[in-house]
């Protein structure tokens, strides 16, 4: 019989040996915890009491795959089929808003059947395996536009668009031609792009240093979000319909719509005021839309609309030009006070109240005002963010006035450098070439995204809604973020993120709801093969631990405050429908 360290203790022999290990077990003890060498030392997850008391906890926890239909791609907040089949009307795509079941699913969300590691970044960004997103519809239904095509084994991606078949680089420089100040990668640094397709648009911009927040509803062009996630471009699922869009007043340096679908005009144009509600003083609004080039009655009657609804939001045109493929686009302004507002004829829409306070966007209703702006004659006209990527660092324009506010920012920038570059980046066993989407869930300033700004990745800074609202500092710092609820499910499909951190998250969370519903979220957000950095308290991260572990993850805890996390590919046997 073969003679291990197992057997001998087992069966009691060799006692000498026995006794020799446990002098080597306890002087490589005291040797370990008196070490002061390395900044990182690994904490044992398999001795602390704490630990042992919460594994308990969840033993009896059995899990199941999700099955049904549309299992692999299950967004629970977007495809609660029931809450969408009772909804009294349509006409302003409630059905496409989030409708969130009573309690979040507990199920692990399959693979597709040949699913693989993503294709790394850049490369990504022109093509991907058909098998991780096995869609083919958007392929036939915009096989003339070069959306996207399928070659062997890839979705290819050859850059064209609705508005851009041709190409979006030359779209791109013909917009800056068009419109000189617009300043790609300079003054403007973060777009939003509705009514997306697969974000070319955005991906395209990354080269002149631009971030876009690409948006799109979940909707019959099958998986557009998907493929642009599954490219490594920024993107969420998000619609115009009912409820104010989850950023705050005031961020986006410029708003692109291409053929976006969303009628600008309609419900008495309040799609139109909520973009008004996003863009940044001094900011532009393009539509390169049919209503701009088409001269018959109706799409006249269409761009008459908007004409009368832009002055009355005192938007005014900067340009209005043909593309050489004969579509047009109109570059509208935001002003940069209110002034213009209470010159206008008639006060409508009127000027929201100013007192009411509320930034954080969260099921809010749709504005029927127009939110107020800065006045010259009070000494604070809006002043624009200084250039990228100059403004990364710089005093944020939407900062505290508090009398600490900009040091306490400047320390946590500070700190988030430091921290990233001596201890995430050198100290933890992952393989940051392999990151290309991350998500910060609990972001603060932004001091996260920012120490990772020179890497080869973006950030989706997540701000929790019930806590301290920083997310204009976000996007002030050139950064892109939303507002969501943790308790909740998030608006992205399954396997879309390589990398999920969150520091001190936990605490305030779990008094609302339980760990493990947030465990399964980040299983169904985080790709194959994808890391979780977590900083807490030990007790937090004694609780998350054995949850992380039941799902088969590696988990090792480092300092007594970071746990490191990597998914694997492992998915239960047992099914649960959905």
């Amino acid at each position: 019989m073969r003679i291990t360290v197992e057997t001998l203790i087992k069966d009691r022999k060799y006692p000498f040996i026995l006794s020799l290990l446990i002098i080597l077990f306890i002087f490589s003890l005291l040797i370990f915890f008196n070490a002061n060498t390395s900044p990182l030392t690994s904490v044992s997850d398999l001795t602390s009491p704490a630990l042992v008391a919460a594994e308990n906890q969840v033993m009896d926890l059995q899990w199941r795959k999700c099955d049904g239909v549309n299992a692999v791609d299950y967004i629970p907040c977007l495809d609660n089929l029931k809450a969408i089949k009772a909804l009294k009307s349509r006409k302003r795509m409630e059905h496409r808003e989030r409708h969130c079941p009573e309690s979040n699913p507990r199920c692990l969300i399959p693979l597709p059947p040949q699913y693989r590691v993503s294709v790394p970044w850049p490369k990504s960004r022109d093509m991907v395996w058909f098998d991780n997103v096995p869609h083919s519809k958007l392929v036939e239904y915009k096989k003339d536009q070069n959306w996207v095509k399928k070659s062997g084994d890839y979705l290819v991606f050859p850059g064209g668009g609705t508005q851009f078949k041709d190409g979006v680089m030359h779209y791109v420089d013909f917009i800056e031609k068009a419109l000189p100040e617009v300043g790609w990668g300079k003054r403007t640094r973060v777009i939003m792009d509705v009514g997306c397709g697969v974000a070319s648009f955005g991906g395209y911009l990354l080269d002149k240093d631009v971030i876009t927040m690409s948006f799109a509803p979940k909707d019959e062009h099958e998986a557009q979000i998907q493929f642009a996630l599954e490219r490594g471009i920024p993107a969420i699922l998000s619609v115009i319909g009912t409820q104010q869009l989850t950023f705050p007043d005031n961020v986006y340096d410029l708003i692109h719509c291409a053929r976006c679908r969303v009628h600008w005009h309609g419900d008495g144009g309040k799609p139109l005021r909520e973009l008004n509600r996003v863009l940044r003083p001094g900011g532009y609004f393009i539509w390169s839309a049919t209503p701009v080039y088409r001269t018959d009655e109706k799409h006249q009657n269409i761009w008459n609309t908007m004409v009368n609804l832009t002055e009355s939001i005192c938007w005014k045109v900067v340009a209005k030009t043909s593309y050489f493929t004969g579509i047009g686009l109109v570059i509208y302004q935001k002003p940069v006070s209110s002034s213009c507002y209470e010159s206008r004829k008639e006060n409508k829409p009127p000027l929201c109240d100013q007192n009411q306070g509320k930034n954080m966007s969260w099921y809010i209703p749709l504005d029927t005002c127009l939110p107020p702006l800065p006045l010259p004659n009070q000494g604070s006209s809006y002043k624009w963010p200084e250039a990228w990527p100059k403004r990364l660092n710089s005093k944020p324009v939407s900062l505290s006035n508090e009398a600490d506010a900009e040091e306490l920012f400047h320390e946590d920038t500070k700190h988030w450098s430091a921290l990233v570059s001596d201890v995430y980046l050198q100290g933890f066993t992952m393989n940051w070439s392999k990151v290309r989407n991350v998500m910060d869930m609990n972001a603060g300033y932004g001091g996260f995204a920012a120490a990772l700004a020179k890497l080869p990745l973006w950030v989706m800074n997540v701000m929790p809604v019930h806590g301290p609202d920083t997310l204009s500092v976000i996007f002030d710092r050139g950064l892109i973020g939303i507002y969501h609820d943790w308790c909740e499910s998030l608006s992205t499909y399954p396997r879309t993120f390589d990398l999920l951190h969150a520091s001190f998250l936990f605490g305030n969370l779990t008094q609302r709801c339980d760990i493990i519903e947030v465990a399964v979220e980040m299983d169904r957000i985080l790709r194959p093969g994808g890391f979780v950095i977590v900083q807490d308290t030990m007790e937090m991260i004694n609780k998350l631990n054995p949850v992380l572990r039941s799902l088969h993850w590696s988990v090792t805890v480092h300092q007594e405050q970071f746990l490191v996390g990597t998914k694997g590919f492992w998915r239960p046997e047992e099914i649960e429908s959905l």
